[in-house]
């Protein structure tokens, strides 16, 4: 299931938010627990499991319980169930009572299927959200909800907003296709947090950044993983934009230790940016190449006249602000050179 890296990850979880039994006892439903971030979170529980005497029950929604397994390994925990269900249907269907937290991961985020399935997008988001929400409305326990949302929340923000806090907004271009991922994500935000105000559901929104780190499976192919890679084959970087887009970017570890001290200590109805490192692609691309693989690579940029049907997001110039969620006492522990030090070595990469 683990390797020394994320075996380090999960201690270091469970010392920021395990260590005083908040969470002992209590029942968690995961969706998309296959994905980065919620298997990430099914594991670091199971890590608490299996090193204390927690007793916490992981209910992992699935699409595919075989991916599941191979994801997971054998796992010897009672209080591991993998349920295949679709969250497009009511969530009161299925029978499940006494959920204490929801943390809600799943969600279309391959960049070709925004472009090739924008209603599919727009659609899984929406009512998967909305069902939950009404499963907590309808459910006699005070559960509390985390919905998983994106710093493609923001859009294109204009250069005096250098420093993104919560209450900030951009553009959406509108006759992107793409900005179908954008606008769901700001649709159950909204759904969120009108839930919260008219029926006084206990939910927050949490605004990652690009989160990498180790937990990445090497089939990957977001533009870290490809660098990585590249770092890995001993091949040049090569860019299919000019990467003068700027981004945001936070530790596996740290996004999980984000999201269990915002599920302790988050505000009701309330959104919180998690981020870290700032760069633009070229310079991060560039900093891989000189640092990571110590120059034995290059970087390149070769822009195909297929680009736009590949889904990539607009140039964007963005600085999220995570100071709500510092004031809840977390910080980052690893930073961005780091970040790719740690993915590579929880390859077994040797450099």
């Amino acid at each position: 299931m683990t390797n020394n890296i994320l075996l380090q990850d999960f201690k270091f979880i469970k010392e920021k938010v395990f260590s005083d039994e908040n969470f002992n006892d209590s029942t968690f439903l995961i969706t998309g627990a296959t994905g980065l971030i919620g298997s990430l979170i099914v594991k670091s529980i199971l890590y608490v499991n299996a090193t204390s005497n927690a007793n916490i029950r992981i209910l992992a929604q699935v699409r595919d319980i075989e991916k599941a397994k191979e994801i997971f390994g054998e796992v010897k925990d009672v209080n591991l169930t993998f349920l295949k269900f679709d969250l497009l249907k009511p969530i009161s269907d299925i029978g499940l009572k006494n959920i204490d937290f929801i943390i809600h991961t799943a969600s279309i985020t391959n960049s070709k299927e925004m472009v090739d399935n924008p209603v599919g997008v727009l659609l899984t988001a929406i009512e998967s959200t909305k069902n939950l929400l009404e499963y907590m409305k309808e459910s006699s326990n005070k559960s509390k909800m985390i919905y998983i949302s994106s710093m493609e929340y923001y859009g294109q923000i204009i250069d005096e907003y250098n420093n993104v806090t919560e209450d900030k907004l951009g553009y959406l271009d509108m006759e992107n296709i793409r900005s179908c991922y954008p606008e769901s994500k700001r649709v159950c935000e909204m759904l969120c947090k009108a839930y919260f105000k008219q029926y006084n559901i206990n939910v927050c929104n949490v605004r990652l950044a690009q989160t990498f780190g180790a937990g990445v499976h090497l089939s990957d192919n977001r533009v870290f993983s490809q660098f990585a890679k590249s770092v890995l084959n001993n091949q040049d970087i090569i860019l299919h934009t000019h990467g003068y887009s700027e981004g945001n970017y936070c530790y596996t570890a740290d996004a999980i230790h984000a999201i269990f001290l915002i599920l302790l200590r988050g505000k009701s109805g309330q959104s919180y940016n998690v981020s870290h490192s700032h760069s633009s692609i070229i310079n991060m691309a560039r900093m891989v190449a000189k640092n990571i693989a110590k120059n034995r690579i290059s970087v390149r940029v070769s822009i195909p006249e297929s680009s736009i049907s590949l889904g990539y997001a607009p140039d964007v110039k963005l600085k999220l602000n995570s100071d709500k969620l510092q004031a809840l006492g977390w910080k980052a522990e690893v930073n961005l050179e780091d970040m790719f030090r740690r993915l590579l070595e929880s390859w077994d990469y040797k450099g």
